[in-house]
Parts: structure tokens; sequence; C-alpha cells
């Protein structure tokens, strides 16, 4: 019997590599739903090849226009409600959840309250909530699969060990564009510097946050909640390779490491098909032709997010919910040319200052505390000057 896939983000970069692995294990897997943002006609290609029986849209143009051109018993979802909405009513054994940002929260709750499997790929979901989420999954028993390359690594690594047998957690990080860059280049790299990944292609805000490190600061949180991590037993190293994905220090002095060529369809096909291994397209590792695998301390001096990500999260509550949403809105003015590079980090530190941290009892505590920490992010903006 197949195993019913349904994937939010389907247009994304996540999103596609998910339907490349399902075309190559077309006998193992079923795509039973598809959502995406706003690219409404690359979401009718693919619903025209794999026939869901349900489609969502989160942000819908007015009117009703986009829903002509789908397969005609395809159900149709819209908006934040919709996609939660969808989750909960397609029958499906697994849900990636791939959506850039907070947009993510509410489908994966939804999943986990319907006993679905959930292959996480948006780091938002469990910075914002982590606390909220992992104790529902915990309480219905439901996985959590990481799709982050990181993650997953860990994940496999750690192959089920109690984290008592475990010394420390080591993210790896590619560095982004600006690994070798001084302070006062880096102070004037353009959008389309901080675009050009070296290792990763990847969406537009998740790639400035690589160029930052706050797609490291996030998993960093991230880690904390999947594997029930102190912070202080989480690190993170600069591998401009992207070869060794993260790695596990156990307490009689082991390391275990995942290595594997840069390819998100791997670390998707294993959580689409876990506790299985099955042969994947992926090219294989040839560790003589790499010849050298190179590691580094982080600057916490140029990349501040590493340092406000270690402070949200030892602060506990809502503070890694503020990071979240002040980082958000950081990187969206960024790439609208409003803000120079290095305001991402001040701004993301100036709305952390301002927050005072409280418990994070339940979802309306999170959503006001996030709206909160966005007017706070775009008021900074406006009072440094910035257009």
């Amino acid at each position: 019997m197949k195993k019913r896939v349904l994937i939010l983000g389907s247009t994304g970069s996540i999103g596609r590599s998910a339907l490349a692995v399902v075309r190559k294990l077309s006998e193992r897997l079923e795509v039973v739903g598809l959502a995406a943002g706003r690219q409404i006609d690359e979401l009718r290609a693919q619903a025209e090849e794999f026939r869901p029986r349900a489609i969502g849209l989160f942000s819908p143009p007015a009117g009703v226009s986009w829903r002509q051109g789908f397969p005609g018993k395809t159900k149709l979802y819209q908006g934040a409600l919709g996609l939660s909405e969808m989750v909960a009513e397609t029958e499906a054994d697994l849900v990636l959840v791939a959506i850039v940002g907070t947009a993510g929260l509410g489908p994966s709750l939804a999943a986990i309250r319907t006993g679905k499997s959930l292959a996480l790929a948006s780091k938002e979901v469990l910075v914002m909530a982590g606390e909220i989420v992992m104790a529902e999954a915990r309480a219905r028993k439901i996985p959590i699969l990481p799709v982050d390359s990181e993650h997953n690594a860990v994940f496999q690594c750690l192959g089920g060990s109690a984290f008592h047998q475990v010394r420390r957690i080591v993210l790896t990080a590619s560095g982004g564009p600006f690994r070798t860059w001084d302070a006062q280049r880096i102070a004037s790299a353009t959008v389309e510097d901080a675009l050009d990944h070296p290792t990763w292609k990847m969406g537009r805000k998740i790639t400035i946050d690589s160029a930052t490190l706050f797609n490291k600061a996030l998993e960093m949180i991230e880690a904390h909640w999947l594997f029930s991590a102190p912070f202080s037993a989480i690190d993170v190293v600069v591998h401009p390779q992207s070869i060794v994905h993260s790695l596990v220090e156990f307490v009689d002095g082991s390391q275990l490491a995942q290595l594997s060529h840069s390819d998100m369809c791997l670390p998707i096909q294993y959580a689409f098909t876990y506790p299985e291994r099955l042969p994947s397209p992926v090219r294989f590792l040839d560790l003589a032709s790499v010849s050298r695998l190179c590691f580094e301390e982080p600057d916490h001096e140029r990349f501040p997010a590493l340092r406000l990500a270690r402070r949200a999260g030892e602060a506990g509550g809502t503070a890694p919910c503020v990071l979240n949403a002040a980082n958000e809105v950081a990187v969206a003015a960024f790439l609208e040319k409003k803000i120079p590079f290095p305001a991402i980090s001040r701004c993301v530190e100036a709305a952390i200052d301002g927050h005072k941290p409280s418990a994070a009892r339940d979802l309306e505590v999170l959503q006001r505390v996030d709206e909160e920490a966005r007017v706070a992010a775009v008021e900074w903006i406006h009072k440094k000057g910035y257009s």
C-alpha cells in the first residue's frame, strides 16, 4: 500500500525536491494534497501531473479565477485557516510542511491532532511554538521527522539513542556567501550578493538567513526542541564544503557524522520512507575526490545571529518568537532594499532588548507576541531613518 503524502509548499525548492522524490518512488508514494503560496500556474501543473485530492493556496488573489484550471474533482482550500482544514480533512499518512515563515504552525498542529506523521522543513514552527508543538506530538505519539539537512543528519546519527548518552550536537554551517568577507565589505553587501549562495539553491528568505547565519540560529532553537537538548549542548561549526551535514558527539568521546553531497532529495526521501532506507538517485559521495573537509569556528562579531539565538533560546518562553518575527520583518526590508545588510541583526537585537519574555502558554499568547515583535521591528526601521 502506498504512503499517502500531503505537501505544503509544493512550488518552493523543498516542495519541488519532494515531488522529485515521489516521481522516483511512485510505487511507494502517492501525493494526496498540494499547497502553495502564490505560484498558481506551477501549482496547476503539479496538480495536473499528480492528481491530488486536495489543493490549497495560502495567498489567493481576489476573486475566484484562481480556482479555474484544476482537475474537476479536486477539493480546493484557501487562506491560512484553509490549509489547516485541508490537512485535517485529507486522508494522508504524512504531511510535509515546507512553508516559509510562521504560516506552517497551524497546519503542523492540524497534522499532529489528526494523527498524521509530520515531516518538518519549516524551522519557524518550532522556533515560535516548540514547547506547544512538541507537547502535543508527545501526547499523541506522533513522530516529527526533520527535513532540514542538519537536523535530519542529527536524527540519523542519534539512531534512537537517549539524549543522556549524548555530550553535544554540532550543527554545520556553510558560512554563506560572506564567510570570507570582512566587516566593512559585509556592510555594503547588496541583495544580489546575499542571494549568491555558494552551495545551496534555496528560496530568497532562507538564502538571506544563510548569509546572516540566522538560518543556523533558528536551527539551534529547533534542535533544542527536536532532540530535548540544552543549549549548552548545541554548537555550530562552519564547514564550507557542506559535505558533513551535522554530527553527534557521545559521552564516550565517539562522534558520528552524516555525510553526503548537498541534495535535499536525500533528507526528504529519508523522512518519507522512514524507518526504511531505499535506493536514491542522489549522487554517491567519493571521499577521495573531495580530498579536503575544512572546519572553522563561526565569527560572532561579523555574524551575531548565533549569539542572539542562544540568548533568546536560553531566555525561553516568548523570546524565540520575538527573534523569529523580527528577523522575518528585517529580511523582508533588506530584500526590498530598505535597510543595509548589517541592520538585519541590529533590528532583531533591538526587538529582543525591548521584550520581556513570558511563558509561551498557548497560541493566542504567541500570536500576540509575534504581532507586537513585528510592529517593534517596523518601528525600529523607521526610527533609524530607513525608507
